[in-house]
């Protein structure tokens, strides 16, 4: 969606169009994409500083906590979301000071 604001020239009544909804974050800045009904879906960080240890079954601990199934507040479908990180972190498993991209793909495209 995109949203009317004030430019830096406001008093001229001017104003700016920016596209919100994807991005959020000041020390990190996350950016998303995909759709869930798409082939997948993924994530950019970027800020994330060179040489922090980083695990992809890290990663896929935090997904897994919030797979659907795993109470009964949540929809009980099964989705096997595994995660992989695509650039930003070394075969050592350190981070490389670059952004940090990560993608899930949907198995059941339809």
């Amino acid at each position: 969606a995109w949203v009317a604001v004030p430019g830096p020239r406001a008093r001229s009544g001017r104003t700016a169009l920016l596209m919100s909804g994807s991005s959020f974050g000041k020390l990190f800045k996350v950016s998303s994409f995909g759709e869930s009904h798409g082939t997948g879906v993924g994530v950019i960080v970027d800020g994330v500083p060179p040489r922090l240890a980083l695990s992809v079954s890290e990663v896929q601990a935090e997904l897994d906590r919030r797979r659907p199934g795993q109470s009964r507040l949540t929809t009980p479908r099964s989705e096997d979301d595994t995660v992989e990180i695509m650039s930003g972190l070394s075969p050592e498993g350190l981070t490389l000071g670059t952004p940090l991209g990560m993608v899930v793909r949907n198995k059941d495209q339809r």
